[in-house]
C-alpha cells in the first residue's frame, strides 16, 4: 500500500491548536483494534497446527516430508496473498479487502478441520495462507493510514501483539481441547478428533472478525486517491474535526498530485535491473526474521518439547508458557517503541537470540538417545526451557514486532505497495523454507544441527542491524 501523507497529516492536525479541535483518539483505537484481529487470525492460524501435527500424521499417514508440506502449505497461500494484498487493496479499496481476508479465514478454518486427505487439507490451508498473507500486509498499513505520526510505532505494534495474542489463544485452546479428550488423536464431540476441533475453534474470531469490519470506515488516503471527496472528508471529520479535515483533505490531495504513481520500475535503480538499496533493506528484514528460527517454536513447539521427551499434554502448557512471555515482550515494544526507537530493539534482539540459541545447541547436543529413539536431555531439560523461552521473549521484544513497523516506513511513497508486496512475499517464502525443513533436520541431524543453523542467522542478524539498518522513530514518512 502507498500509505503516504495521511500520517504526516495526521501528525499536523493533532498539534495545531488553532482550531481548538482534538483527535477522537478512543475511535482511533477501536479502528485499529479492529483492523488487529487480522493479526489475530494471522496468529492463530499460524498456531493452531502446532497442536495438530499428530492428528494429520495418523489421519493421512504421511511421512516427515508430507507432515512437513502438510504444516507448510499455508505458507505458500500467505506468499501469495502478500504479494497481491497492496495492488488489491489499492483498487478495491483496504476495507473491501480485509472483508475478503475475513471471509477466507472462515473458509479456511472449516475446510482445515473436514478435510479428509492430505490434498483436500492442503486446499484449504492454501485459502487460509492467502488470508494470512493479505492480513500481514494489509493490517499494519491500514492502520499507519489512520494513526497520528507520532503514535504509529505504538498502534501498528498492535499487529504484533494481535498476533501473539492469537497465537496464545490457539496454543491455550489446543492445550484446553487435549485436556477434555486426552490427546489430540483421540475423538472429542459429535464423532470427530480432537485435532479438527482445534481448527474449528477459529470459526468464533474470523466471524467476529467479518462482523466488526462492517464498524470501521475506509482508509481516507484510498478514497482521496479515487476522488471520493464526501466520504473522505466525512471519515476524517470523525477522527479530527471539521476544521482539521478540510484541511488534511487538501494536504492529501495535494500529495497525490505530486507523487509518482507506484510501477515496478520505481523497485529498481535508474535504467538498470539493481534494486534500490532500500529493497534490498526490507528484503532482509523480512527474511531473517523468519531464517532466525522463530516459527519452528510456533509450528512445531508441541513436537519439539516431546522430542525432548516431554508427554503432549506437558509440551502444549509450555507452548502457552511461551505465549505468555511473548505478550510481555510485545507490550513492553509497544509502550517504548516510539521513545527509543526501532534499532535498538533489533539490535538487542538480536544479540538476546543468538546467546539463547548457542545455548539451546549446547542444551541439545549433551543429550542422548533412549531405546525409543527420543532425544533425552536429563540435566540440560530446564537449561534448554529457560534458553527458549529467552529466545521467544528476544524475539517478540525486537524482530517480531519491529520488522512490520519499519516495512510501513522505510518505502518512499511510489514504491511502498510494491515494496511491502515484494517483502512479504519474501517474509513467507522464507517461512515455507524453515517450516518446511525443521522435520528433515529433525530426522536428518537432529535439533542441535537445526539449531546451530538459526544461531548462526541470529549472528548475521547483528550485523544486518548495525551497517544496514537506519533509525526511523518520529520521523514522517517522505523524509524516510
Amino acid at each position: 500500500m502507498e500509505n503516504t501523507t495521511i500520517n504526516s497529516t495526521l501528525h499536523g492536525a493533532s498539534s495545531n491548536s488553532a482550531s481548538g479541535e482534538k483527535e477522537n483518539l478512543l475511535r482511533i483505537f477501536f479502528i485499529a483494534c479492529v483492523a488487529a484481529i487480522g493479526g489475530f487470525l494471522f496468529g492463530f492460524d499460524s498456531g493452531v497446527i502446532n497442536g495438530t501435527v499428530d492428528g494429520l500424521k495418523l489421519a493421512f499417514e504421511s511421512d516427515s516430508v508430507a507432515t512437513g508440506f502438510n504444516v507448510a502449505s499455508m505458507l505458500l497461500g500467505c506468499a501469495i496473498g502478500a504479494l497481491i494484498a497492496g495492488k488489491s487493496a489499492d483498487a478495491y479499496g483496504r476495507k473491501k479487502v480485509l472483508l475478503v481476508t475475513a471471509v477466507l479465514f472462515i473458509l479456511s478454518a472449516w475446510g482445515s478441520g473436514i478435510a479428509g486427505s492430505s490434498g483436500e487439507f492442503v486446499f484449504y490451508r492454501l485459502i487460509g495462507g492467502l488470508a494470512v498473507g493479505a492480513a500481514s500486509i494489509l493490517t499494519p498499513a491500514y492502520i499507519s493510514e489512520i494513526a497520528p505520526s507520532r503514535l504509529r510505532g505504538r498502534l501498528t505494534s498492535i499487529q504484533q501483539v494481535a498476533i501473539i495474542s492469537g497465537l496464545f489463544c490457539s496454543f491455550f485452546s489446543n492445550y484446553s481441547l487435549v485436556q477434555v479428550s486426552g490427546n489430540s488423536m483421540e475423538t472429542l464431540w459429535l464423532g470427530f478428533d480432537t485435532w479438527r476441533w482445534m481448527f474449528w475453534v477459529e470459526l468464533v474470531p474470523a466471524s467476529i472478525f467479518l462482523v466488526a469490519l462492517i464498524f470501521i470506515p475506509e482508509s481516507p488516503r484510498y478514497l482521496a486517491m479515487n476522488n471520493q471527496y464526501e466520504k473522505g472528508t466525512t471519515i476524517l471529520t470523525s477522527l479530527f474535526g471539521a476544521k482539521n479535515a478540510a484541511l488534511m483533505w487538501d494536504e492529501i490531495r495535494m500529495s497525490l498530485r505530486n507523487t509518482e504513481k507506484s510501477k515496478l520500475r520505481n523497485l529498481f535503480v535508474h535504467n538498470s535491473f539493481k534494486l534500490k538499496p532500500v529493497m534490498y533493506v526490507g528484503i532482509g528484514l523480512a527474511i531473517l526474521q523468519q531464517l532466525v528460527g522463530i516459527n519452528v517454536v510456533f509450528y512445531y513447539g508441541a513436537v519439539l518439547w516431546q522430542a525432548v521427551g516431554f508427554s503432549e499434554s506437558d509440551a502444549l502448557l509450555i507452548n502457552i508458557i511461551s505465549g505468555a512471555l511473548s505478550l510481555v515482550a510485545c507490550g513492553i515494544t509497544l509502550v517504548l517503541i516510539d521513545k527509543w526507537g526501532r534499532k535498538p530493539f533489533l539490535l538487542l534482539g538480536s544479540i538476546g537470540m543468538t546467546f539463547s540459541l548457542i545455548g539451546l545447541v549446547v542444551a541439545f547436543s549433551n543429550g542422548t538417545i533412549d531405546a525409543q529413539g527420543q532425544l533425552q536431555l536429563g540435566d540440560w531439560g530446564f537449561a534448554a526451557l529457560v534458553q527458549a523461552n529467552l529466545y521467544v521473549f528476544f524475539f517478540n521484544l525486537s524482530w517480531g514486532p519491529v520488522m512490520w513497523v519499519m516495512l510501513g516506513e522505510i518505502f518512499p511513497n511510489n514504491m511502498r505497495g510494491l515494496g511491502l508486496g515484494v517483502a512479504g512475499l519474501a517474509q513467507w517464502l522464507a517461512n515455507f523454507l524453515v517450516t518446511m525443513t525443521f522435520p528433515i533436520l529433525l530426522a536428518g541431524g537432529g535439533l542441535a544441527l537445526a539449531y546451530s543453523l538459526y544461531a548462526f542467522f541470529a549472528f548475521v542478524s547483528i550485523i544486518f542491524v548495525i551497517y544496514l539498518v537506519n533509525e526511523t522513530k518520529g520521523t514522517k514518512l517522505e523524509q524516510v
